[in-house]
Order: C-alpha cells, then structure tokens, then sequence
C-alpha cells in the first residue's frame, strides 16, 4: 500500500517506536490518528505533525478501544492503516508471574489490539482495502528466560495475525507482523519486573545486547516497509528468520 493521503491510526504514539512510526508516515504523506494515555504528549507531537488527530485512551480497556476507532473514522471518514503498536513488556520467571500483572498485559498487549482489529475490518472491506500491522517482538520466537508470560502473549498476537490474515486475503485486507528486537526507547523502563531478574540486567551479556540495540527510527522504517510491501512477517535483523523457521 502507497501510504500517502492514507489515514493511519498509530497505538502508543507517544513515545519510542509509535513516536517514530507516526513521524515516518507523516514524512510519507498520511494522515495520521495519534493515539496514547499521555494527552500532552500527543499534543505536542500534533503540533508538530499538523493535521494529526488526538485521541486520548487506555487501550488495556475494550470500551476504550472500541471508542477509538469511532473517533477516527468519526474525525477522517476513513481508516486505512492500523499499527497496533501499544504496549508493555513483563520480566519475569514464570514461578514468579504475577496473576494481576499478566492479566493486565493480556488485556493491553493482545486484547487491545484484536479489538481494534476488530473494529476496523468492517471499515476497511467497505473501503475495499486496509494494512492491519501487529508490532510482535523477537522474544515471542525464542525461550528466553524471564519472558515466559510477555513472549507468550505477543506469540498470541501473531497466530490471530496470521488467521485473520487468511481470513482477510479476499477483501483486499492486509495484516502482518513486525518483530523488533531490543530497542534505544522506554519500554524497558517501563516494564514490569521481578526483582529476580536484577542479575541478568546487570550482568556483561545484557550489557554486551543493549550495546547492539536497534533505534525507534530503524524499526519505524521497518514497519512502514511492512505496509507498502504487505509481507506476512517483517523482521528487525535477518537473523531473525532463521529463528523463526526453526
């Protein structure tokens, strides 16, 4: 898909890899619904990317979600893109998963964005076409340790991906995958954690990964190539396919 004169809703725009998502798609001509819990954030970055429409919501809630995508087809008459993007991870041994934590995550990280899709199939087959992008992550394709819960969720994310890509192939409808790998952005601040887990972050080899991480930038143009070439999965490094066929 062209993205240019496209509306495209991006989840999590406030920040890291929504933030540079949303400024590679305005760069490319679209029109953009920009989505987040930070108001002010939103607003500034709107002022920046003029035209963008603003919609607050916790998209960990399905009445919100559901909410969303009204305001924006509401706001633009159309949705054409939908980057699935928000989200937060979870560091944690699985003897150690907190019930509350991971019912939270499963409502953020894999309830959220079905409901969105959801919500826009409908406009998108009237339309005639539509690019659904699910942002997975590397760890839902390997065994990491003290990922067990989060890795789980994003695989889950990926096998309705996948379903729904088939299911929606006649209608012109496109969903695929992208999986970034260990990313220069928040989200690993803002992630859950077990104190078990301190070790391992402070250890050579986690020093040795973070050395090698990718920037928010890298993966938005990942993600916006997932649009325009409609790929089922796209991947942050190539060695990343040889994980996944495995």
């Amino acid at each position: 898909m062209d993205v240019k004169d496209k509306v495209a809703i991006v989840t999590g725009a406030s920040t890291g890899i929504g933030l540079a998502t949303a400024k590679r798609l305005y760069k490319k001509g679209a029109k953009l619904v920009l989505v987040a819990r930070s108001k002010d954030k939103l607003e500034h970055l709107a002022e920046e990317l003029t035209g963008s429409f603003v919609i607050v919501a916790d998209l960990s809630k399905v009445n919100q979600v559901e909410k969303m995508i009204k305001q924006a087809y509401g706001h633009f008459e159309r949705i054409d893109i939908l980057v699935n993007n928000a989200g937060r991870g979870y560091d944690a041994p699985v003897e150690k998963t907190d019930p509350e934590i991971m019912q939270y995550l499963f409502d953020l990280d894999f309830v959220g964005p079905v409901i969105a899709m959801k919500e826009v199939i409908p406009i998108m087959r009237k339309q005639g076409e539509g690019s659904i992008i699910n942002i997975s992550s590397g760890s839902a394709l390997m065994f990491l340790p003290n990922m067990g819960a989060y890795s789980a969720l994003k695989a889950a994310l990926d096998q309705i991906s996948f379903v729904a890509r088939e299911e929606l192939k006649e209608d012109n409808i496109i969903v695929n995958v992208v999986y970034p790998y260990i990313t220069l952005t928040d989200f690993e601040k803002n992630t859950f954690k077990d104190t078990s887990t301190q070790e391992w972050e402070e250890s050579s080899e986690a020093q040795e990964a973070w050395a090698k991480a990718d920037t928010a930038e890298s993966i938005a143009q990942r993600i916006v190539e997932g649009i325009e070439s409609g790929k089922p999965e796209i991947f942050a490094h190539d060695w990343m396919k040889r994980v996944a066929a495995k």
